[in-house]
């Protein structure tokens, strides 16, 4: 039945409509996608086995939550989710400010019109995509913003005294009655306000200056923090801590795929991008990887946490990188070259804390290196592990390209070359076929000139080869030759 037609109090009553609480309503509904096997959080992924049953023991024990972990682990979003276990609409009191439900009105507005018109009480429904409330905490937040205080303008347009509870002007929590509500970033948020908000978790009920008012909020709370020894701004007072229900830490991807997920449905690209511009498997891992290496980087502020934003905003930029080459060249079709990932630099330096060993290097020379250690870290899964003390004279599958460097001239790669001539390039040299075909077989041809520089930048870090940045690209060089220009 179609309840959202029913327009009066009486008419609601006449169809035996039962109203109950939204902690009710989303244990109910988690209840019924479970039982019909419905994936309950969209787009969340990596969370599968670890915070979404957590989540899930939450909201059936009927529990406030506070999703505690670093930036970027998607705790905003999961919050945001939960609207969808909240039924298509509820009925609310006619003008009522707090959504009064018009079976068990809590409001002195809802009651005395309930008390006037009977089952005559206009009523109107609200949708679920209008029952959410969200605050990011901050330092300037008052009680005033969040519980209520005394509107003096209403009193003098009412012509009424501080002493009626008329005058009163609710906050952000009594506004989102029936509602989820959610506090982002609670350790921000002053420890006195904080204290504002224990009556509501334990009792349901608000205290408003000095009246004696006590609202019984129907509500659905959920917090994010930052885990608080790892932030300088607060911490979660203990009190406040003990009335939450479910603490539930969030983490970073455990896997490249899974990392490689999120970046995919979260980059913002434009159709043109997508259609213009190849990225080969590969430069996505190595995208990824590079979150991996920041994380245990020795130069990042680990405390800080390294963000899935990163990476998210790293890959928006690699494509623009090549996009932009694709658009001197006036080439329709393109693909991601390795050099473009230094492009990502910027996106990188944005999203990375340093520590004081890592602002002596420099941002931007970490990034560097977080670039190179990717590659190293990826380049045994793809080609013969090269040990850093090899015997004398031992035989190694790099002989051949090693041999090629030394008897030429050097190698230049330049990054605003068109697609044919890099590839042209590339094919110089011969021994890279080989290696390939040896240790790459089903390598998929769009990939294989992305492969192939990948395979030098590799043999760079394990200083098989030496590599020279120029005003617009690079050039290889064998290392021996390198050195004896250099003295």
């Amino acid at each position: 039945m179609d309840f959202t037609q029913l327009k009066t109090l009486g008419e609601l009553k006449q169809v035996g409509y039962t109203s109950k609480s939204i902690k009710d309503e989303l244990r109910d509904n988690l209840i019924t996608k479970l039982q019909q096997n419905e994936t309950c959080f969209e787009g969340i992924h990596g969370y599968e086995n670890s915070v979404i049953p957590e989540l899930q023991r939450a909201i059936l024990s009927k529990h406030n939550i506070n999703l505690l972990g670093l930036r970027g682990q998607a705790k905003t979003r999961i919050a945001r989710q939960m609207i969808h276990l909240l039924d298509a609409h509820i009925p609310v009191v006619g003008g009522s400010e707090i959504n009064d439900d018009p079976l068990q009105p809590i409001s002195r507005f809802a009651k005395e019109l309930i008390k006037e018109k009977g089952d005559n009480t206009p009523i109107s429904w609200l949708a679920r995509a209008d029952r959410f409330a969200e605050k990011l905490a901050t330092p300037d937040v008052t009680v005033a913003d969040i519980i209520g205080d005394i509107d003096p303008i209403k009193a003098a347009n009412l012509k009424l005294s501080y002493a009626d509870d008329r005058v009163i002007h609710y906050g952000m929590i009594p506004r989102a009655n029936r509602c989820i509500f959610v506090i982002n970033e609670l350790p921000d948020l002053q420890a006195r306000i904080q204290v504002a908000l224990f009556n509501i978790l334990q009792e349901g009920d608000v205290q408003i200056r000095g009246f004696k008012l006590r609202l019984n909020l129907d509500m659905q709370f959920v917090f994010t923090a930052n885990p608080e020894d790892y932030t300088n701004r607060g911490s979660i007072i203990t009190p406040l801590k003990d009335r939450i229900g479910s603490q539930i830490l969030t983490h970073y991807p455990e896997n490249i795929e899974i990392a490689k997920k999120i970046t995919q449905q979260e980059a913002k690209l434009d159709a043109r991008q997508s259609e213009g511009v190849y990225v080969p498997e590969l430069a996505k891992d190595l995208l990824e990887q590079i979150g991996f290496e920041a994380r245990k980087s020795e130069y990042v502020d680990l405390k800080s946490g390294v963000s899935a934003r990163m990476s998210i905003t790293a890959y928006e930029n690699l494509l623009s990188a090549a996009e932009l080459r694709m658009l001197e060249n006036a080439e329709s079709k393109t693909s991601v070259r390795l050099s473009d990932f230094m492009s990502v630099i910027p996106a990188i330096n944005g999203k990375i804390e340093l520590v004081y060993e890592g602002e002596q290097e420099g941002a931007a020379s970490v990034a560097m290196q977080l670039i190179q250690n990717s590659i190293t870290s990826l380049f045994s899964t793809y080609f013969p592990k090269i040990e850093k003390l090899e015997r004398q004279n031992q035989q190694s599958p790099y002989d051949e390209i090693m041999k090629w460097f030394y008897d030429g001239q050097g190698f230049e790669l330049s990054n605003a070359m068109e697609t044919d001539a890099y590839e042209q390039q590339l094919d110089l040299v011969t021994p890279l076929n080989k290696l390939l075909e040896e240790f790459q077989p089903d390598l998929p041809k769009e990939d294989t000139y992305f492969m192939k520089e990948f395979l030098l930048w590799g043999l760079v870090e394990f200083k098989k080869l030496s590599k020279q940045k120029l005003d617009k690209g690079f050039e290889f060089r064998d290392v021996l030759g390198n050195y004896i220009r250099g003295i």
